[in-house]
């Protein structure tokens, strides 16, 4: 039996913690990790939160797994709450959830996404060009200056 879009989202939903844009940033300021899934192309046009970490969706589950070699040096341990932001809140639900999978005990995104944060007038800056050595793979580098 094939399940719908709109049933693996609400599966998604249920085991993760969606947060409005000002309940997600109340949520780094609180220590929460806020990690910036999108394409670089969309920073590029759009915008960063300062102090996101940019993990590209196509990498998230290899820089976040406890024990991977392809771990990156900005994550901390399964017990700090991550809060995901894709660009309109709809990828970020199915990437939390496959944290949670991973283990992670406080995984979340923020309901609307980048366009609902911009709107909810918080904190953006413009993205800087990515800056990787030839054989460094993406989602490496350290959070977006703040």
């Amino acid at each position: 039996m094939c399940r719908t879009l709109d049933d693996l989202l609400a599966e998604a939903k249920a085991r993760i913690e969606r947060l409005g844009p000002h309940e997600a940033a109340r949520a780094v300021d609180d220590g929460a990790l806020l990690i910036d899934i999108r394409a670089q192309e969309d920073r590029l046009r759009d915008g960063v939160v300062p102090g996101a970490l940019h993990i590209p969706r196509t990498v998230l589950e290899w820089r976040l797994d406890p024990k991977g070699a392809w771990r990156s040096p900005h994550v901390d341990g399964l017990g700090r709450r991550v809060v995901l932001l894709c660009d309109h809140g709809c990828s970020s639900v199915l990437a939390a959830a496959t944290l949670v999978d991973l283990g992670y005990q406080n995984a979340g995104d923020v309901v609307g996404g980048f366009r609902a944060w911009r709107e909810a007038g918080l904190p953006v800056a413009a993205a800087r060009p990515e800056h990787r050595a030839p054989d460094e793979p993406a989602g490496m580098g350290p959070p977006d200056p703040a």
